[in-house]
């Protein structure tokens, strides 16, 4: 791996599913990650994910593409507009540092209405 080199993209269909299974896996019990009508009541318009999720995808991402002997040393997310049910979530990441076989890549999630997670991964890579 070089700097600058891209990650192929991966869509993630956002359904209501992923949304209260990831929550359950969790343990994050918030009704907004699961009742759409108090979510309503609390000013969304929608139950929306999890940042607990949304960093196992990021995850998921980087394995996927480094392989199930990479190990993750870092990850550094932030959170920006939600994951709602019905949207696709689409994960790009870039190389950003080699240095002998750890990688930093930086990682975008966008959705229909924005960015919904960025940051930085960190791994470790087999030689």
């Amino acid at each position: 791996m070089n700097v600058g080199d891209t990650l192929p993209p991966l869509e993630i269909a956002v359904t209501r599913t992923l949304i209260v299974a990831g929550a359950i896996a969790s343990r994050d019990y918030q009704d907004v990650h699961h009742d759409a009508a108090l979510a309503r009541e609390k000013g969304s318009p929608d139950i929306f994910m999890n940042i607990l999720t949304t960093n196992g995808l990021v995850g998921r991402y980087i394995t996927d593409h480094l392989g199930p002997r990479a190990v993750l040393r870092k990850v550094a997310i932030r959170l920006g507009a939600p994951n709602y049910p019905g949207d696709t979530m689409i994960l790009t990441g870039i190389v950003t540092a080699v240095l002998g076989n750890t990688v930093e890549i930086r990682v975008v999630g966008a959705n229909g209405i924005g960015h919904h997670v960025s940051g930085t991964v960190t791994a470790e890579v087999a030689a």
